[in-house]
């Protein structure tokens, strides 16, 4: 069985944030055991699970992806939405828009310290929208 629902995260800034409770309350309960893919449906986002207890883990991927793929950079042609546009299409694709979690006794089966986040590499990035897909 397939149960899928949408979640449309309100605009943040640019940067690593934490978002396994509002995935969580839009999902309601989980079945037993199964798998939970989210799916960001952005271009210059992103999504990773990663350390969610010290926010200088956040801080320093940040500082890690800004160095990884500056903004004015001379090479990017793809410049016509703006200095951050290229840079976050780059991130994205280094990080990937989706995270698929085992389920087990209806939680996810994320370990101690992780978290599920948004990786917002635009500066104003708007809306973001996702679709949660669970399997059981």
């Amino acid at each position: 069985m397939i149960e899928q629902s949408e979640l449309v995260l309100p605009p943040m800034p640019k940067g690593f944030h934490l978002i396994t409770d509002k995935i969580l309350a839009n999902i309601g309960k989980l079945p037993e055991t199964g798998i939970i893919n989210i799916f960001l449906h952005h271009t210059s986002a992103g999504l990773v699970i990663s350390e969610n207890a010290d926010p200088t883990v956040r801080k320093d991927l940040n500082t890690i992806f800004d160095d990884l793929a500056p903004e004015n950079c001379p090479e990017y042609t793809h410049t016509l939405e703006g200095a951050d546009d290229m840079p976050a299409h780059i991130k994205s694709a280094l990080t990937g828009v989706s995270v698929t979690i085992p389920i087990l006794h209806s939680k996810l089966k994320l370990g101690t310290w992780q978290g599920i986040y948004l990786c917002e590499f635009r500066n104003l990035g708007g809306p973001r929208k996702m679709t949660i897909s669970i399997f059981s």
